[in-house]
């Protein structure tokens, strides 16, 4: 048989085979296109598991008249135009070959209007050359595509599907996972005429734990730890089980993002086993939601045919990020103090209750049995093993699941029940009753600062405190956040290894400063060594973590050959003070968050602000200006 060319219909349903691959293939290269248009509301219909119907409905930017034709044409993508642009892929799609593959295979009709075109137009390819016929349709902005009978001219693609049961399973699955990677989208899916899910959008800065918890379940959710972490240009967020909790129920929750495209890398599955294999059994898998961002530039996402896969450019770096912070949020979690009776968990503080508003998922309360109170021989409380992130999750608005529907306090059963037991024992009920004196304070004032009603100024927050209005500087009650995560936790201080060690060159003055604060420094969390000419920086706590020490340790150097003795205390308060601020604009859910940590960390200051943190408004004069009028 002499070389030929062949024809675009045998082209395209050769190029098919890696592209789709079954029903739910369409539907997740069709959303992404939509992902890709700027759409903040998807329909996505299904009938039969997609063998007869896909449909795919959205708002997004629409296609031009001009450019309908083209869009069913291989090789013709709006998303790259030269090499640079392959080389930092930042759209999901960019190979142009999903539609021209999908209507070899299909009856594929493709009907759009952009927001300026005053009618929309319908395009479909048929024939051996596939050639496209484009008409006059009514469709507001945005795009349908409609795939009919799919692999209805390939029959052997066609017998290898499975059941509609399994086949809608698969589509199902999909959309849970573009559904986690992006939160700000709409999304809903009916299938046979009836509404499956429906995933409403969540706003910036809103309360993403409802959606994870609709698609990974309550059981994730009551052990999910959230995870913050950053180093140069890369960065990871998410959440990541309790390992020590981890279920096989749970080990299928197995969700990964690289700039918000899902993955199933083994690069990044093997980094999370890695950090929680001392904790897992052998025959146990790791539950989490990451999502990593990495510069386009140092990832190769042209691999996979499908986009499953990509390729690192500094493989070994990214696997030791993604090591190092999921082992630093298990550490901390380890670390976590044991929450009393009546006191969420530490993974799951802080929800603030007052703070943050009514709960509008939560069961009615039911009566239980009063606490003891918070202050209580402190010095007695035992640390924790297990289930919390606390508030040193690296910035994190809060840790998964406070909040959720029908979540139960988290802290961890065994050590929680045996210290219930130890506070029911005889010999504690027949001691004597405390004196009236030291009865806790009402919860709103021993507890809360108040409900937070607004953001003022960016970094101001306007509340409700026992019926009267106040403003609380955020960035105050961040360097107060930040000087108590300074101090060691129970003598004990909590450090975070440095992904890539800090090397100084310090003079022998300098390194004879250190050599004497050493001790104060291991206290902190600041561990370093130090030759002739060099100190190495190789842990610091957490408010250090993102703060550029090549400028602050010398600074600190220079504060500690001041001093003749040296404090904790003082240099927390030192160091807090010379700390940028995380936010230079905060939200309602971050100032919520802020002030639950603060109130668990610091509660000398609910009781008794100092002025430069919170100062009450006396609004009485403007209402009764408004009453006079």
């Amino acid at each position: 048989m002499p070389i030929q060319v062949l024809p675009p219909q045998l082209a395209n349903q050769i190029a098919a085979g890696e592209v789709v691959e079954r029903p739910a293939s369409v539907v997740k290269e069709l959303v992404e296109n939509s992902l890709d248009a700027g759409a903040t509301r998807i329909d996505i219909d299904i009938e039969r598991g997609g063998a007869k119907l896909i449909r795919i409905r959205d708002n997004g930017s629409g296609i031009g008249k001009d450019e309908l034709a083209l869009a069913l044409a291989r090789h013709a993508t709006s998303k790259i135009a030269s090499l640079d642009d392959l080389e930092a892929i930042v759209s999901l799609g960019f190979r142009g070959e999903a539609l021209a593959s999908i209507s070899s295979v299909s009856r594929l009709t493709l009907t759009s209007r952009t927001a300026d075109q005053p009618e929309a137009w319908q395009a479909y390819a048929e024939g051996r050359e596939m050639a496209v016929t484009v008409k006059p349709a009514a469709h507001p902005p945005g795009t349908t595509l409609e795939v009919l009978d799919l692999f209805y001219n390939t029959p052997a693609r066609r017998k290898f599907m499975r059941t509609e049961k399994t086949e809608f399973g698969h589509i199902d699955e999909v959309i849970r996972r573009i559904a986690l990677a992006r939160f700000d989208v709409t999304i809903t899916l009916n299938h046979n005429g009836k509404m499956v899910r429906q995933y409403r959008a969540v706003p910036p800065g809103g309360q993403q734990e409802r959606r994870l918890g609709a698609i990974c379940g309550l059981p994730f959710m009551e052990q999910a730890l959230a995870i913050e972490w950053q180093h140069g240009d890369l960065a990871m967020r998410g959440w990541v089980a309790d390992p020590k909790a981890t279920t096989a129920a749970l080990a299928e929750i197995q969700y990964s993002y690289v700039n918000g495209r899902m993955m199933r890398d083994r690069l990044i599955n093997h980094a999370i086993r890695q950090a929680c294999e001392d904790k897992l059994g052998a025959d146990q898998q790791p539950a989490f939601v990451l999502y990593l961002e990495i510069d386009p530039h140092q990832v190769d996402v042209n691999v996979h045919p499908a986009k499953h896969e990509v390729r690192f450019h500094q493989s070994r770096l990214v696997h030791d990020f993604i090591y190092q912070g999921v082992a630093s949020v298990l550490q901390q979690q380890l670390a976590a103090p044991l929450a009393l009776a009546d006191e969420p968990a530490p993974r799951q503080v802080p929800e603030n209750r007052i703070a943050a508003g009514k709960n509008q998922f939560a069961q009615p309360p039911t009566a239980r049995e009063p606490a003891a109170p918070r202050y209580a021989e402190p010095a007695a409380q035992p640390r924790s093993q297990g289930g919390g992130s606390g508030s040193q999750g690296g910035g994190s608005s809060s840790a998964g699941g406070a909040g959720w529907p029908n979540a139960q306090p988290g802290y961890q059963k065994q050590q929680g029940a045996l210290y219930r037991k130890l506070l029911e024992t005889p010999d504690a009920a027949s001691a004597p009753a405390a004196p009236k004196t030291a009865a806790p304070l009402p919860a709103s004032r021993s507890q809360s600062f108040g409900r937070v009603l607004t953001i003022v100024n960016d970094n101001c927050a306007l509340l409700d405190r026992e019926g009267q209005l106040c403003v609380l500087s955020l960035m105050v009650a961040e360097r107060w956040l930040k000087q108590a995560q300074l101090l060691p936790v129970e003598g004990t201080p909590c450090s975070q290894p440095l992904l890539i060690p800090v090397r100084l060159k310090v003079s022998a003055e300098e390194r004879a400063v250190l050599t004497r604060a050493a001790t104060m420094l291991s206290e902190m969390g600041i561990e370093f060594q130090s030759d002739a000419h060099h100190v190495t920086i190789r842990a610091v706590p957490l408010p250090l973590r993102q703060q550029n020490l090549q400028i602050l340790i010398p600074e600190l150097i220079g504060y500690l050959a001041q001093q003749t003795t040296f404090s904790v205390a003082e240099s927390a308060q030192w160091i807090a003070r010379r700390l940028a601020s995380e936010r230079p604009q905060w939200n309602i859910a971050q100032a919520v968050a802020l002030l639950a940590d603060v109130e668990r960390l610091c509660p000398h200051l609910v009781n008794a602000p100092p002025g430069g943190l919170l100062q009450c408004v006396d609004i009485t004069p403007a209402m009764k200006a408004l009453k006079d009028d």
